[in-house]
This record gives C-alpha cells, sequence and structure tokens, in this order.
C-alpha cells in the first residue's frame, strides 16, 4: 500500500494525529492491504504466496477484531460499519 493512502486511512481511524498502533487503526489497514491483495488474486489465480499473505492478514485482522469486540463494544460497531465488514 503506498504511503499517502495508508496515512490517510491511519488519520481517519485513529486517535490522535499520530496513532498507527490502535487496533482500529490496524484493523483499517489490514482491512487495505486485504482488499488490494484480494483484487490481485483475482487477475493472478495461480499465485499462492500471496494467497498465503493474504490468509495471515485476515488471521492477524480476526485476532484485532476479537480484541475490540471484548474490549471496546462501542469502537468495534463503528468500525465494521465504517468499513463495511459485515453484511
Amino acid at each position: 500500500m503506498e504511503r499517502a493512502k495508508k496515512k490517510k486511512v491511519m488519520e481517519k481511524h485513529g486517535i490522535h494525529p499520530k496513532d498507527t498502533g490502535s487496533s482500529n487503526v490496524q484493523v483499517a489497514v489490514l482491512t487495505e492491504r486485504i482488499n488490494q491483495l484480494s483484487k490481485h488474486l483475482e487477475q493472478n489465480p495461480k499465485d499462492d504466496h500471496s494467497r498465503r499473505g493474504l490468509l495471515g492478514l485476515v488471521g492477524k485482522r480476526r485476532k484485532h477484531l476479537n480484541y475490540l469486540r471484548l474490549h471496546k463494544k462501542d469502537d468495534y460497531e463503528t468500525l465494521i460499519k465504517d468499513l463495511k465488514l459485515r453484511k
């Protein structure tokens, strides 16, 4: 992901302007990367190395979302709505 896009995502979902480590920001950044890899895999279905990386990113995002769901319910619900993760 390019720096400008990543920075914009961090500013939108961060608690303060230089927030890079909170679970909200991590989920948003991982979601952007997952979306990019998904598009890549649609064009390159035999790219198993990227598929494995995608599965790792999905797992990391799941862990952050579980933390938010258990400890910060309000943040979890707003993040889910903003990123359109649930249907």
